[in-house]
């Protein structure tokens, strides 16, 4: 069954990475105008932080699978709009539905995965899903660029949704085994429906899950929009970059599915998201000086380590802080803060106008401080 829940969030993460190389040029093949361009691409993940949202009190308040299964299906019918959808306002409105859709698929698979999790091996299968998300990064952007190429956007959008649409037909059958489950924690999650969440934001665990997704993606919007111009500066092409990008993605992987993931079990959360965040935000300051191509794969592969011992931990320490109960609430607001921070990251570079020095030097300061405060609730 949890393999299964990986190959939802797989491709459920196949299908968001799949669009960043190809959506911009998609809208302006429609004829947006430069302004518009950006809104397609930033409204998704808006309308996504809305769908997190929603999933989290959904998934509390009906379980898991409802909330999974409608997610997979709508969001295939999302994807086949792509199609018809012709104009920029169209592609606008499709991005809407698509965003919001699939925001509600991401918090009730790893709800699912939380609470069916031995509280031994929590850490380990974070882990495990953290290897998902990393191939799906490596492999979305380079698969959809090479056949989007040759076919356009709409093609790969309808393939995601035909892949979407075959896992919501088999998660019928193949989760349909936990029904008493989640009968239970359907009865559970209306009897707690009353559950306040400021609680969830005045507890310290939860708290530092929520920072470290936020900063965590915070530094991938700042990666994703100053490691381009670094590498253009030192006479370099784009494919540098989706290298470079690679390299912290198989990094990661080998960490997530090496023995080394059962260090996550064996150490306290709290100890090994300040070690990540620390090694991510030195990596940051590694890159602000490194002005050779040697140098940047080593900063890369730094911050690879770094975002391998950050994702578990933010996971560990989210299951280790809430109750399965209003769980499903938890995931929503952090995977919202996953799709803010992006945002944020790339925003905030982008109005303060800082060259990709300045740029890596502020962000590394932000992320060790993030380490500081981390290691701050250890005694809590």
């Amino acid at each position: 069954m949890h393999v299964f829940i990986y190959i939802i969030i797989f491709f459920s993460f196949f299908d968001l990475f799949s669009q960043l190389p190809i959506m911009s040029p998609h809208a302006v093949l429609l004829g947006a105008t430069p302004f518009v361009t950006g809104l397609v691409v930033g409204i998704y993940s808006f309308a996504n932080t809305i769908g997190n949202v929603l999933s989290g009190f959904g998934t509390d308040r009906l379980g898991p699978f409802p909330i999974l299964i409608t997610g997979l299906l709508l969001s295939s019918v999302a994807l086949f709009l792509y199609t018809p959808a012709d104009t920029p306002n169209s592609l606008l409105a499709v991005r809407v539905i698509h965003g919001f859709m699939e925001g509600l698929i991401v918090p009730a698979a790893f709800t699912f995965i939380a609470n069916r999790s031995e509280e031994s091996k929590r850490g380990k299968n974070s882990a495990l899903s953290g290897a998902f998300v990393g191939l799906a990064a490596i492999a979305g952007p380079a698969l959809s660029g090479i056949i989007a190429s040759r076919t356009g956007a709409p093609f790969i959008m309808m393939m995601n949704g035909a892949f979407l649409l075959t896992l919501a037909v088999l998660a019928v059958f193949i989760l349909r085994g936990s029904t008493n489950q989640q009968e239970a924690q359907s009865k559970a999650g209306r009897s707690s429906g009353s559950f306040p969440v400021m609680e969830l934001f005045r507890h310290p665990g939860v708290i530092r899950a929520f920072a470290g997704a936020f900063f965590l993606m915070f530094s991938q919007g700042v990666l994703a929009l100053v490691l381009p111009l670094q590498v253009e500066a030192i006479g370099y092409d784009t494919k540098t970059s989706g290298l470079l990008l690679s390299v912290f993605g198989i990094v990661a992987i080998l960490i997530f599915i090496l023995p080394t993931n059962r260090l996550f079990d064996k150490i306290r959360p709290e100890a090994t998201l300040a070690f990540g965040i620390a090694l991510m935000g030195a990596s940051m300051l590694f890159l602000s000086g490194a002005g050779q191509l040697p140098l940047l794969y080593a900063a890369m592969s730094l911050y690879g380590v770094g975002f391998a011992f950050l994702f578990p931990s933010v996971n560990s320490l989210l299951i280790d802080s809430t109750d399965s109960h209003y769980r499903g609430k938890a995931y929503g607001y952090f995977y919202a803060f996953f799709s803010i921070g992006v945002v944020a990251g790339s925003g905030l570079i982008g109005s303060l106008g800082l060259d990709a020095r300045g740029a890596f030097l502020l962000t590394g300061s932000v992320l060790l401080a993030v380490a500081v405060y981390a290691l701050a609730g250890m005694r809590q």
